[in-house]
């Protein structure tokens, strides 16, 4: 028991002195917590000593982790650029974000990053504390830093492109995820913002290319088909949307907003029993659930069927109470407008909305639908978008050929 005593006393005590050595000529103060650490389990090493008494196994097993395992990690981790301190203080921070005091958190990485320039975690917790804050600049510039640390950190790339589009720079964000993209092509998420960008940018052609190489490390996947659907559409190229969309289907069946887009294609296409087929379906969508009321309304009239369509066109209304406005401007339903109820006094109910991209495909199938029925004959319209989308192909086949 002595001679273990006495070897315990000499590795702790060197260890000591080299920690301490340490701690100097690396003028980080940090190391004290380490070092106090070590003096109270020599501490109570040095007490068994004296009193001559073994110590409860517990606390004997302490004083070796405190005295010496602990040191020796340290400068084993030391010795492969692993700062333990550094990591500590880091994780010490993450846990006072959470339990709110931002404040300290933010102090600690702050001087992390200062006393360790090269603190991968101290630049990626201080970029998230800053964008959790609001400070969106201050937050791409540490999110910058961490990846000139670790370069394979895909998401910090991606976080700085939606921090980017955030910010309204939006041709910074496409090169952001573009860049992203050709390191790592199966990024689902940045596949999907850089689509969602393209498409609010116009720029539908570029939009449909993103997708379709997503759809290739994804090929189930709704979302990716969904949008795939939406900016085909917005290139009027109807029967690859609708191709987009059922696929779309088959994935997520619950998603009536589909079935309501692939009923407005129909109408285009002159398709009416496929379109009144989809619309039923859209009845069970509530953001598009009043739209599919008020469009089998008109079907209803077309075909002849007076009371249904009084019958849709009144729930259309009780559902949502501002499409009166849009019932005045339609010829179509003049000769039923008598039999509409409208409760004044009755409060708008709320419903689920559509969101941005659905509401710009509706309307501008709707508008389309407009163009269509104008026309004497469809055909010429649909002859007329080939041609336009062949031209297009071949701009960019002639585009492609030159670079």
């Amino acid at each position: 028991m002595i001679v273990e005593r006495i070897i315990f006393n000499v590795l702790a005590f060197t260890l000591f002195v080299f920690m301490f050595v340490k701690m100097i000529s690396k003028n980080d103060t940090n190391y004290i917590a380490i070092i106090a650490l070590q003096a109270l389990g020599i501490a109570v090493s040095f007490i068994e000593t004296v009193f001559g008494q073994t110590l409860w196994i517990g606390i004997k097993i302490l004083t070796y982790i405190l005295s010496i395992f602990l040191p020796i990690l340290i400068l084993y981790l030391d010795s492969k650029n692993i700062n333990l301190i550094e990591q500590m203080y880091a994780i010490i921070a993450k846990i006072l974000f959470h339990l709110g005091n931002r404040k300290k958190a933010k102090q600690i990485l702050v001087d992390i990053v200062t006393k360790y320039p090269e603190s991968y975690k101290g630049h990626k917790y201080l970029a998230e504390l800053y964008e959790r804050e609001g400070g969106m600049r201050r937050a791409i510039d540490e999110y910058v830093k961490a990846i000139d640390i670790q370069k394979n950190d895909y998401n910090s790339y991606y976080k700085i492109a939606e921090l980017l589009n955030g910010l309204s720079q939006k041709e910074q964000a496409v090169t952001m995820l573009n860049n992203l993209l050709r390191i790592k092509p199966d990024y689902y998420g940045a596949s999907n913002l850089l689509g969602e960008i393209l498409i609010e940018s116009q720029k539908y052609k570029e939009a449909t290319n993103v997708y379709l190489e997503a759809l290739k490390y994804r090929p189930a996947d709704y979302e990716l088909y969904y949008n795939l659907g939406i900016a085909y559409t917005m290139l009027n190229d109807f029967p690859n949307a609708e191709s987009a969309y059922k696929k779309a289907a088959q994935i997520n069946h619950l998603k009536y907003n589909t079935d309501y887009t692939l009923a407005q294609i129909a109408l285009i296409c002159d398709e009416t029993e496929k379109a009144e087929k989809y619309f039923t379906e859209a009845l069970y969508g509530e953001e598009v659930e009043p739209f599919a009321y008020y469009e089998l309304a008109k079907i209803s009239i077309k075909k002849g069927q007076k009371d249904r369509a009084i019958a849709y066109l009144n729930k259309a209304i009780e559902l949502m109470p501002e499409l009166k406005e849009k019932l005045d401007k339609e010829q179509i339903f003049i000769p039923i407008k008598s039999y509409i109820v409208i409760d004044e006094t009755k409060e708008e109910p709320k419903r689920k909305q559509l969101g941005k991209k659905e509401q710009l495909v509706k309307q501008h199938l709707e508008e389309t639908l407009e163009i269509v029925e104008k026309l004497n004959n469809r055909g010429d319209y649909f002859r007329m978008q080939k041609q336009k989308n062949k031209k297009s192909k071949n701009i960019d086949q002639k585009s492609k050929e030159k670079s």
